[in-house]
Order: structure tokens, then C-alpha cells, then sequence
């Protein structure tokens, strides 16, 4: 019929297409460069990739430039421009600090214009700067220079039945722990060993303080417990002179009812007496070694001197890195063993051997350090751009956090510490859990929950 006849006459045009087609193109194949078709295409189509690349580059360097613009004429104007004072040391600080930020920020620029032209993660140009190269190594968050073997230290080499009795009263156990340690100091001057505080008048030093190892670092029974004290004095003791290092707001820094305490553990003694009519707390005037010896030496057995938190004596000697007295340990104030051996397994567990551990109180700290000038209560940016500047430096992971502050300070703060695109995580003591072991011996000895542990 027709509509075969048509069926087949198409049928047999796409048959003769679909053969003749190949053979027309093999030839056209066999005499062109086919890649000289597309190579054009391509180079152009990689040309413009690398070119936006650049671009991009560049405009994030402009950026970058006006931001350090901004911030080196934000220094000028406000540090000289409108003073004509001279500079003071925390400026100076603040100068250096803004200066090494600079810096940093040259890097990141010089780093943004190189990006194009890496391979891999190596720049080709090597010269982007280092703030650790060539003595950058200026900033608020220094590194302390331990040089032990050229410390200044005094020799404690206690009288036979020459005593110091310690009173610390101010704060809580931080505060407590630095007057402690400073009383050590007056004690090695005046030849005298250091009776620690009852903890029925005070804390209970046992738990936290390894007094032994203290003894064995100085080769000499230099720092005698209150119990081990009224042995030696037959439960009954008798304090000869009740020296008061401050006299304001009132002499000693103590109160009738911890004089109360003191009697009723078998204390007996007389007036207080001040060395100075007007030292304050407040107010605290630089004292030397020879001030201490001329109002504190004395030939009594048994002598107190008043709270020494505030003490500004022989400031430099007293707070250097080792302390101010001659041992031949690493430390010579170390925490109970119970202590020292649940921290070695927190690190462990959590830390490991790389790690910052950063102490950040705040509570009564804004009200504290505003009364000075100028504050030193910083704000959460502030603070998380000195932290992550030592963590840059010392090219560490993690950061052990030991805090008082709110979560809604640490959560801010956790958020701005992030180095390279990378937040590094602020460690804390985990509320307890019987599946982890670390702190086993603190719950086995029944201290977990005391407030001078933790």
C-alpha cells in the first residue's frame, strides 16, 4: 500500500544517514587538531578563573589595609595627638599591643594577596611576616622569663623555738595563700619557723597545702602545723607580741571575734601593736627588708604579725618567678599529693601535655580593679584577643579554663577565641560523673565537695 510504500522509503533515508555519517566524520577527524578547537576556549575560561581569583584577593587586601589604616591613626590621635603628657608603662603596653595587632594583620594581608599564587599550603614568596621573627615577641600577654638560677633568695634558716605565727584574714583562699607565702618571707628574714593557722581560725591547710614537701625543698623543719605547734607548747601557748603590719581601717586586719577564736583554742596574748601609725591597706607604702627587720626582728619566742595580704614589701624579690626564698625543688609550694595526682589525671584525660591554662576571676573583680587607674577589669573582646594571641604564640590546641564567671561570660568569651577560622576550646572541671575516674581519689577520700579543693 501507500502508507508502506512511505514507511519504508523513510525507514531506508535514516538507515542510509545513520551509515554514511561516521564515514563523513572519520576523515574530518583524521585531518584536524581537535584540541586546537577548544584549547583557545579553555586557556580563556582558566585565564578568567585565576583573574576573579585575584580580584577577589586584592578587594579583601584593600579591606584589610583600611581596617589596619583606621586602627594605626585611631592610635596616633589618641595616644599623642591629644596628650601631651608623657607615656605611661601600662600605655607603653597598650602601644606595643596595638602595634604587634598591626603586625598580625600585615600577615593576614600579605597571606590574602598570595593566596592566588599558592601550591598547596606553601606560599611561593616566603616573606610574610612572622610576629614570633626577628623579636616580635612584644605584647600585654607576655611570656614570663623564668630564670630561676638568677633569682634573688634568701636562705630560711629558722632559731631553735623562734616562731612566726601567721594571721590571713583578707578574701578567700587565694588571697589567703598569698599572704601565707609572704609570711614565709618575713619568717625566713627574722629566722623564725611559720606555725600555719588552726583550721578552727582558718583554713584547713592540710588538705590543700603539702607542707612536708615545703620542709623538704628548704632542707629544714621551716613550717610547723598548729597542732604539731601546741604539742611542742603543751596545748597552751602564749603569743609575746602581736605585731599589726597595717594599722587601718584597724590594726592587724582583724576583728574581735577572730581574737575570740584564738583564745579558745589555748592562745593567750597581749595588746596589739602597730609597726606603723599609718600604714592602710588602701594606701600600702613600699617597704624593704631593712623596714621588716627594724620593726619586726624581736628576741621572743613567739611572735604574730597581722594580715600581709596587702603588703608591699620588697615587691620584685617577693613576687618573682620561684619566690624569694633558696630551694632546691622545682616549686617549693606545692598542693597536697591528693591534689597534685587528681590534676595529673584531669590533664590526662582532657588536656594533654600542650595546653594554656588560664585563670579568669571576675567576681568582685569589675568593683576592685575600677577603683584603679587605669582598670584593670577587661572586657570579654578584650580578653579573648590577649588569649588568642597566646594561644597563636604558643601553638597550643585547648585552654584550661578555672573561673568564677557567669556562662554567659564564658559562652561569650568561648565564642571569640578562634584562631585561623578555628575556636579553641575553653576546658572546665566537668560537674562529676561515677563513669570517670579522674577524680576518684578526691570522692574516696571524702573532699570533693569541699570548697578549698575545688
Amino acid at each position: 500500500s501507500q502508507i508502506r510504500r512511505r514507511f519504508k522509503l523513510t525507514f531506508n533515508k535514516r538507515y542510509l544517514f545513520a551509515i554514511f555519517l561516521p564515514l563523513l566524520l572519520i576523515p574530518i577527524f583524521l585531518s584536524t587538531d581537535i584540541r586546537s578547537l577548544f584549547s583557545s576556549n579553555i586557556s580563556s575560561l582558566k585565564f578568567n578563573k585565576v583573574s576573579d581569583q585575584l580580584k577577589e584577593s586584592q578587594l579583601q587586601a584593600l579591606y584589610l589595609l583600611n581596617q589596619q589604616l583606621t586602627s594605626l591613626l585611631s592610635l596616633w590621635n589618641h595616644t599623642f595627638v591629644n596628650s601631651n603628657d608623657n607615656v605611661s608603662a601600662v600605655q607603653f603596653d597598650d602601644i606595643k599591643a596595638s602595634l604587634l595587632n598591626q603586625i598580625t594583620l600585615n600577615k593576614h594581608i600579605q597571606q590574602t594577596l598570595l593566596s592566588p599564587h599558592k601550591t598547596g599550603n606553601t606560599l611561593q614568596n616566603a616573606t610574610v611576616l612572622d610576629p614570633a621573627y626577628a623579636g616580635y615577641s612584644f605584647d600585654r600577654c607576655r611570656k614570663v622569663d623564668l630564670k630561676f638560677s638568677e633569682r634573688r633568695t634568701i636562705e630560711w634558716k629558722p632559731k631553735p623555738n623562734k616562731f612566726l605565727f601567721a594571721i590571713c584574714l583578707s578574701g578567700q583562699m587565694s588571697n589567703h595563700l598569698i599572704c601565707l607565702e609572704k609570711h614565709m618571707f618575713f619568717a625566713a628574714v627574722l629566722n623564725r619557723a611559720l606555725v600555719i593557722p588552726s583550721s578552727k581560725f582558718d583554713y584547713q591547710y592540710n588538705r590543700v597545702l603539702d607542707t612536708e614537701h615545703i620542709n623538704d625543698c628548704v632542707g629544714k623543719n621551716a613550717v610547723i602545723p598548729f597542732e604539731d605547734f601546741m604539742e611542742m607548747k603543751k596545748n597552751h601557748a602564749h603569743i609575746d607580741r602581736f605585731i599589726c603590719y597595717f594599722s587601718s581601717p584597724q590594726p592587724c586586719y582583724v576583728d574581735e571575734e577572730h581574737l575570740k577564736k584564738l583564745r579558745s583554742l589555748g592562745i593567750s596574748m597581749g595588746k596589739l601593736e602597730s609597726a606603723w601609725k599609718n600604714e592602710d591597706i588602701k594606701k600600702p607604702s613600699q617597704k624593704t627588708i631593712k623596714d621588716l627587720e627594724e620593726k619586726f626582728a624581736s628576741d621572743d619566742d613567739v611572735i604574730a604579725i597581722g594580715d600581709v595580704f596587702f603588703a608591699e614589701m620588697e615587691r620584685d624579690w617577693v613576687t618573682q618567678p620561684g619566690g624569694p626564698i633558696a630551694h632546691k625543688c622545682k616549686t617549693l609550694i606545692e598542693p597536697s599529693k591528693l591534689i597534685l595526682l587528681t590534676a595529673q589525671r584531669f590533664i590526662q584525660t582532657f588536656l594533654g601535655s600542650n595546653f594554656i591554662a588560664l585563670h579568669f576571676r571576675r567576681h568582685g573583680f569589675l568593683k576592685f580593679c575600677n577603683a584603679k587607674k587605669p582598670s584593670c577589669f577587661y572586657p570579654i573582646p578584650q580578653a579573648a584577643d590577649c588569649i588568642t594571641r597566646m594561644v597563636e604564640r604558643a601553638n597550643t590546641p585547648i585552654i584550661y579554663l578555672s573561673t568564677d564567671a557567669a556562662e554567659s561570660e564564658t559562652g561569650l568569651l568561648q565564642s571569640m577565641v578562634v584562631l585561623n577560622g578555628k575556636t579553641i576550646p575553653l576546658v572546665k572541671r566537668p560537674p562529676r560523673n561515677s563513669a570517670e575516674k579522674w577524680d576518684a581519689l578526691l570522692y574516696r577520700h571524702g573532699i570533693e565537695d569541699d570548697p578549698q579543693v575545688r
